[in-house]
């Protein structure tokens, strides 16, 4: 039998007529909101820019939830989900210092790539896979008579690991660079793990609100794989001297603000901006030539340059490209991607026809080591 209630028990609360109507008022507009966020994606859906099944689908991606994981990504880029975000974000950012799931804050306003620290799902698989097909690669290469020298980039939580803080990278991930380039090595594929000699310039080689090189990191990079390039026996053409000049400092908005969902306040609200002078690279005349010659090199095939680059935002960033022609004092073709992660540079290389009109005598892949144990999805094509 049910016991009575005892007259010591609370009372429920009566609420006011305030509260009911403010709560009524929020009801709506939650239902509003929910409403209009509903039509915005059902629109992208109509319009057919949301990729319901990817070409390449496979039963391990749809048991571990990758594929409504890329719908739900998706449909996050509709306009309303997009602005709430937006919103949410910043709101977090003001009162908890909190930059999202793909960003970390680390000391002193350093911000680091979570991707970077992620124990990859079949990781020793995949960075076994990636590592044939650069073999592939470089058996077909050599065929064409072209040589191939892959350049890994450490990731910026390994070398400025001192800003860190209370983020803690993965003892699993220590390593990995070295391991899966020894590996080339021991195949005969000429690699060389970058992380020593941006570890010698320590954390003034990446940028502090990016996830790449600073100038510092690009130069030194630059002048280590110029070495390995030396010591494979090839000369870079056409020779060429270049000398530089700083810029005034700027400032450099960094891709992990972006990533954060931060962009958008306002710069006083942002985590701290860097300021940067940027490097200005120039040819200097080479006097030693004759009206002649150069008149040959112009309308010949000398002036052509005989080594290419492929690779991803690293190459793009913070001159590198340029600190490599004035390493291997030559100019270089340069075909990286931006957002290419491992393989998206060389496939859009080796499917253009300045590759096949115009091969070169040496390919330099750069590739980050956060992308060496992500799944392969973007296959490489035959040459």
């Amino acid at each position: 039998m049910a016991q009575p209630m005892s007259s010591s028990s609370p009372q429920p609360a009566v609420p006011t007529e305030l509260t009911a109507r403010v709560s009524r008022f929020g009801g709506v507009v939650f239902v509003v909101f929910l409403a209009v966020s509903f039509a915005s994606s059902l629109w992208l859906l109509i319009s057919g820019k949301v990729q319901m099944l990817p070409p390449n689908l496979t039963r391990d991606a749809v048991l571990h939830g990758e594929v409504t994981h890329k719908i739900a990504k998706q449909l996050s880029e509709a306009g309303v989900p997009q602005k709430a975000a937006d919103l949410e974000r910043g709101a977090s950012w003001l009162m908890l210092r909190d930059t999202g799931a793909r960003v970390r804050p680390g000391c002193d306003g350093w911000l680091f790539l979570t991707d970077e620290m992620r124990i990859n799902r079949h990781a020793l698989a995949n960075a076994q896979t990636k590592a044939a097909a650069v073999r592939d690669i470089q058996q077909q290469l050599a065929s064409r008579g072209i040589s191939l020298l892959v350049a890994v980039v450490p990731d910026k939580s390994r070398i400025a690991s001192e800003q860190l803080c209370d983020l803690r990278r993965p003892a699993q991930l220590q390593n990995r660079a070295a391991t899966w380039v020894e590996g080339l090595n021991k195949a005969g594929v000429r690699a060389v793990d970058l992380a020593p000699v941006l570890q010698s310039v320590g954390s003034d080689a990446y940028l502090r609100t990016d996830t790449h090189w600073s100038e510092a990191g690009a130069w030194a990079a630059a002048k280590a794989i110029a070495l390995q390039v030396q010591a494979m026996g090839i000369s870079a053409t056409p020779h060429t001297a270049y000398e530089t000049a700083l810029q005034d400092p700027a400032r450099r908005p960094g891709d992990l603000v972006r990533l954060a969902g931060l962009e958008w306040l306002p710069l006083g609200l942002q985590p701290a901006t860097e300021t940067v002078a940027a490097s200005r690279f120039s040819e200097k005349a080479d006097t030693s030539l004759s009206d002649a010659d150069n008149l040959d090199d112009l309308f010949g095939d000398d002036n052509l340059p005989n080594v290419a680059l492929i690779g991803t935002s690293f190459s793009r960033n913070s001159n590198f490209a340029g600190f490599l022609q004035q390493a291997l004092a030559a100019p270089i073709g340069d075909f990286s991607k931006d957002g290419g992660e491992f393989s998206g540079g060389a496939n859009s290389y080796f499917t253009n026809p300045a590759f096949k009109q115009t091969p070169p005598a040496l390919v330099i892949w750069e590739i980050p080591e956060r992308d060496l144990q992500t799944p392969y999805s973007d296959v490489i094509r035959p040459l």
